[in-house]
């Protein structure tokens, strides 16, 4: 089974937003860009990372897609999810005019989970929102709350 994930707001969030309630971190999204998009600085939501591990220990592939472009910040989002103990997987990026829609509709995953974009539009900004009906029917795909985690999600990967 192969799953791709969202990193920022679904597995992982600013390090400022830890704590706070999920309305609190939505204004401190648009009221202080600095601490945000300090992407070195981010932290697992709950424990993210042990659902992955146990998924990945389970058989699934981990691929995981960043909406950063660039190089550095790009690395820093890969940092983070070594350093943390995130299991080995891709970190994958739009390039040039390249859309989360035609990365998804490129890897094709089993699965898709990604937040629910709350604080930049909701349902039209998420990934599954744009993907070809053709390969939509294939993807299940699972939306969880905007820095709210995966730690409800089911621990065998069969259940997904």
């Amino acid at each position: 089974m192969k799953i791709l994930v969202f990193t920022e707001g679904t597995i992982i969030m600013p390090r400022a937003a830890a704590g706070r309630a999920r309305n609190e971190i939505g204004k401190q999204k648009k009221n202080t860009a600095k601490i945000t998009h300090d992407y070195a600085s981010f932290i697992p939501i709950g424990d993210s990372v042990g659902k992955l591990n146990n998924w990945a220990k389970q058989g699934a592939e981990i691929v995981y897609l960043t909406s950063r472009r660039k190089q550095a910040e790009i690395q820093d989002v890969q940092h983070v999810l070594s350093s943390y103990g995130f299991p080995a997987g891709r970190l994958l990026f739009r390039r040039d005019k390249e859309s989360y829609q035609d990365i998804a509709e490129a890897v094709i995953p089993d699965v898709l989970m990604e937040d629910d974009c709350e604080s930049i539009g909701g349902t039209e900004q998420m990934t599954i929102t744009r993907v070809r009906p053709d390969i939509k029917n294939r993807i299940k795909s699972i939306v969880v709350k905007e820095n709210g985690g995966i730690d409800h999600l089911p621990d065998n990967l069969e259940a997904l």
